[in-house]
């Protein structure tokens, strides 16, 4: 027993220094062309370890590449240019502004806490990739500057909850996890500036064969990349490391790391082991004939490099498949509904409370206040004009900035409002006991997430002739167990009244100002009506009717098909409520309450 651990233990050091070892060299390929690779998003909680990787990244980059970083909060006209406001008021003329973005042309922009950048800022970084350069069109100003630059997004989500903006991770060749690296295993690299500024010079040169093109494709083929984005990253940063290593063309082990480095993690499905070959040729071929010979001796040298080629370029991308894929790929219906990361609950526009979210044309009062930078930034391209104006009518020339009525800005506030996850749950049968067992657990892991989300769980119970309230909307970890522990099961299965009480509670919380999100557990088998008696048929209309209801009120929503098998019936019930389905047969605590965030 001892002996397999410590078996267990080196092993999954060597897997932690492989992965290390990885990091380092995805430093040192971006550094040869962090344009032509995009960027790299880098998932590590702060600390020793990621501080060592972002040194060794600037050690990399070449002293007098630009070098900047974007604050979370970065205002527009410092991102993109614009107006210089206090330039501007200074010479009684526009004058404009470089952003930050055209500073970083040839260099690098480093954005800390990446997942929660703000969705105009990922935007604007999105469209200055594609099209490398910066368009400003604000303030009486008109440009575009040219500008080309790699981005380093360091993303510190705590969960899967919180994640880097798609429109910018589809953008960057890399995405790596630092997370589970300790310190001891971060160790210095063999890399060095000289090496990259060499590699750098000889990047020109590297020609890619059409065969490695075609590994390339076939692995993004074979793992579910279907972005076409990555295939050509892939090339990139297998150009890249030839270079590194001093080759005139691309090899299989550039093309390796490439496959490694941004296909693997993108994978979306395993790929199928090849079949028997007693299945692959049931039939006997014919026998050659003799002027074939030659052709067939010909023919083995490819057929024989081929196939090892593209076994090799998807062992090492399968190398780097995330260990949870599968688990993943069951949440991947729910994570692509996810719009946002951060706290959960349905944004909402208002004047008084909340975040600033820019301004707007308008006069202050009634709640409105005044933004005086907007206001001075929208009055100053026009005081040479009023200027003479006023010179023109002899009305005086000592006032030094003129504001109209047109120049007034009002601040616009945005607030996210906080959820209420609200389970509907089939307490009717023997199987019952289960789906209470599991729910009672998914409910306890929210609850000490509440404190954080600001979020609010309820409960909805359903067997017998009706529903009733189990749970009231509470943060209350205490409460709940209460609440949960004397719930009985057993009975018939009143549906349609499950999910009108859910509907009811659900229409209450949105009334009141926040997000409801309903998660219905059942097999989708009704056979209690709404008045309250038995009939297999018509339970089975009643809850379709409601489900109808339901979608109509266009509630977020999640059915949890709890059956050993995945039923039709409660995937139909789904498609009725416009709901998110999700057969969980085996389905645990924890599992069930990664489901409901996803969705939320």
């Amino acid at each position: 027993m001892a002996d397999a651990e410590a078996a267990a233990a080196a092993e999954r050091q060597a897997q932690l220094a492989a992965r290390w070892d990885d990091a380092c060299l995805a430093a040192a390929l971006f550094a040869v062309d962090p344009v032509g690779t995009g960027g790299i998003s880098m998932r590590a909680l702060p600390g020793p370890v990621r501080d060592i990787w972002v040194d060794l990244l600037r050690e990399l980059l070449p002293a007098e590449q630009p070098y900047r970083r974007i604050p979370l909060h970065i205002a527009d006209g410092r991102l993109l240019g614009g107006l210089d406001l206090a330039a501007t008021l200074h010479a009684g003329r526009p004058v404009a502004e470089r952003g930050l973005l055209a500073e970083a042309d040839g260099g690098v922009l480093l954005l800390a806490m990446a997942e929660r950048v703000a969705r105009n800022t990922a935007a604007h970084l999105s469209a200055a990739l594609d099209n490398q350069e910066v368009v400003v069109e604000r303030d009486g100003i008109t440009a575009r500057t040219p500008t080309r630059f790699g981005v380093v997004a360091l993303d510190e989500g705590a969960n899967d909850e919180e994640q880097v903006p798609t429109t910018l991770k589809d953008r960057f060749a890399i995405l790596l996890d630092l997370n589970d690296i300790p310190y001891n295993a971060a160790l210095p690299p063999d890399q060095d500036a000289d090496g990259i500024l060499r590699a750098r010079r000889h990047l020109p040169q590297v020609a890619v064969p059409d065969d490695m093109l075609e590994a390339i494709c076939g692995t993004a083929l074979a793992l579910g990349v279907d972005s076409l984005r990555a295939s050509l990253f892939a090339q990139r940063i297998a150009c890249a490391a030839a270079a590194l290593a001093g080759r005139d063309a691309v090899e299989m082990e550039d093309v390796g790391t490439a496959a490694r480095l941004v296909l693997g993690p993108r994978a979306t499905r395993i790929p199928m082991p090849d079949p028997p070959e007693d299945q692959q040729q049931p039939e006997e071929p014919p026998p050659p004939e003799e002027n074939q010979d030659d052709d067939q001796d010909s023919q083995s040298p490819e057929q024989e490099i081929d196939k090892p080629l593209e076994d090799v370029v998807l062992e090492a991308a399968q190398a780097a498949i995330p260990d949870n894929l599968l688990a993943m790929l069951k949440m991947g219906a729910m994570r692509s509904r996810s719009r946002t990361s951060g706290k959960s609950g349905a944004s909402q526009s208002g004047s008084l409370r909340g975040r600033p979210a820019g301004t707007r044309r308008g006069e202050p009062g009634a709640g409105a206040r005044l933004a005086v930078i907007d206001t001075l930034r929208a009055a100053a391209p026009w005081q040479r004009l009023r200027r003479h104006e006023r010179e023109q009518q002899g009305t005086g020339s000592d006032v030094l900035v003129e504001v109209r009525q047109d120049d007034f800005r009002v601040t616009r506030y945005k607030q996210r409002s906080e959820t209420t996850t609200i389970f509907a749950v089939d307490a009717s049968g023997s199987a019952a006991l289960h789906r209470l067992a599991e729910a009672k657990g998914a409910v306890e892991l929210l609850l000490a997430d509440c404190y954080v989300r600001r979020d609010r769980v309820a409960m909805v119970a359903f067997r017998g002739p009706g529903a009733e309230l189990l749970l009231p909307p509470t943060r209350s970890l205490v409460r709940a167990k209460r609440s949960l522990a004397g719930l009985p099961g057993g009975g018939g299965t009143p549906l349609a009244a499950g999910i009108d009480a859910a509907l009811d509670l659900a229409d209450g919380v949105q009334r009141r100002g926040g997000t409801p999100v309903v998660v219905l557990l059942t097999d989708g088998r009704a056979n209690v009506t709404r008045e309250g008696i038995g009939g297999r048929a018509q339970a089975t209309e009643d809850a379709l009717a409601s489900a109808r209801a339901f979608r109509t009120a266009e509630l977020k929503a999640l059915v949890v098909d709890m059956s050993p098998r995945p039923r039709a019936d409660a995937e139909k019930l789904a498609h009725e409520m416009g709901a998110v389905y999700l057969p969980l047969p085996h389905a645990d605590a924890k599992a069930l309450s990664g489901a409901v965030q996803a969705v939320a």
